[in-house]
């Protein structure tokens, strides 16, 4: 039986990746810091045949016992959080960054065969563009003058509106924030390590992951459980901008299913690649959405007209690398998963801190 170590496997992400990995039969192990900012509210159990380990992946001592007797690693230690890494950065860099650089130099004395590192879709900046004749533009930006002023759409280098398409894995990286940045060094330093070292290695570059599980009142978590965090306590969602951007969304059991492809198919070693559901999504469509699955359609999103450093405008996926390497396909689309996540929320309430969030942004001059 294949054993597999899931570091941050009682996460949101872990904990549906040690579901669908023991539902293949492989014999899993965890090793998680259990971060209060996380699981604070979240239901971290894992089933009790599951070898726990509580640590944190900068301790050598905790990995190297984890690693031992281990045939595969599935790495999700991880701070998670866009606006909160700009001002939170030694802890960033020191958990991602250190993190993976302890983990991958104790795994040099130990016979692991393959290891799938959870990257993000942050490390692109903005989404790619092409123009009206179809040139592609793969560095779009915004300046902060261009923000202050409202002109939230990217434009081409004479002032020419350009059209968001899907963002494939040859768009050059451009890291808008230090968690983009962090990411975009967990997945070179695993690649980089599996072919100095022979060990096969995989970087899944993940856009945004939804879905029963999230740490609701962590208002670094991600945009859908802000929202939701918000609704159940009677507040409208804050959408940042003019809620226009559009964003991937990805179900969580979907990003489970690619992580254990990952380790399985072939093909896949020594790629990394990009894991999303392949549509694009409006972010207050996406807000009115959910809060008529909530059963509050008066709670219109509050469209706050100020955008938040490091934040980008466009960026969705195009899956067709996942679909060649690893058969990977998206089952649960987020128009057909709003009503389930709903109750879910409903069935374990939230603390609203998106307030919080938003105070702390603004106190360090990251609200534009």
């Amino acid at each position: 039986m294949t054993k597999v170590l899931v570091t941050g496997g009682c996460g949101f992400i872990g904990r549906h990746v040690v579901e669908e990995l023991l539902s293949k039969n492989y014999d899993v192990r965890v090793l998680d810091v259990l971060n209060e900012q996380v699981h604070g509210d979240a239901r971290t159990t894992i089933p009790a045949h599951v070898d726990m380990r509580q640590a944190d992946i900068r301790d050598a001592d905790a990995v190297r016992s984890a690693l031992a007797g281990v045939d595969q690693v599935v790495h999700l230690a991880a701070e998670v959080g866009v606006g909160q890494s700009m001002y939170e950065i030694a802890r960033y860099v020191g958990v991602n960054d250190l993190g993976t650089a302890v983990l991958l130099e104790t795994m040099i004395k130990t016979p692991i065969r393959r290891i799938v590192v959870a990257s993000s879709m942050s490390v692109y900046g903005e989404g790619l563009y092409q123009t009206v004749t179809g040139e592609r533009l793969p560095h779009a930006r915004r300046s902060a003058a261009e923000l202050k002023a409202g002109a939230w759409d990217p434009v081409g280098p004479e002032g020419e509106r350009l059209l968001p398409i899907p963002t494939d894995e040859h768009k050059p990286v451009d890291l808008a924030s230090i968690y983009a940045l962090t990411k975009y060094a967990q997945e070179r330093q695993v690649l980089i390590f599996g072919e100095a070292y022979g060990v096969e290695a995989v970087a899944l570059r993940l856009f945004n992951v939804f879905g029963a599980g999230q740490a609701l009142s962590n208002p670094y978590t991600g945009v859908l459980a802000n929202f939701a965090s918000r609704l159940a306590n009677g507040q409208p969602p804050m959408v940042f901008e003019d809620g226009r951007q559009r964003r991937d969304f990805v179900h969580v059991r979907d990003v489970a299913r690619a992580f254990r492809l990952a380790l399985e198919q072939p093909r896949a070693a020594g790629h990394l690649m990009n894991v999303g559901s392949g549509h694009a999504y409006a972010i207050a469509d996406v807000a009115s959405l959910l809060a008529e699955a909530m059963g509050v359609p008066e709670l219109k999103p509050e469209i706050m007209n100020k955008a938040r450093a490091g934040d980008i405008r466009n960026c969705f996926a195009d899956i067709a690398k996942a679909r060649e390497l690893l058969g990977f396909e998206p089952v649960h689309m987020l128009e057909h998963s709003l009503a389930e996540f709903a109750e879910w929320v409903r069935s374990v309430g939230a603390i609203d801190r998106g307030a919080e969030m938003k105070r702390h942004l603004e106190t360090r001059g990251l609200v534009i």
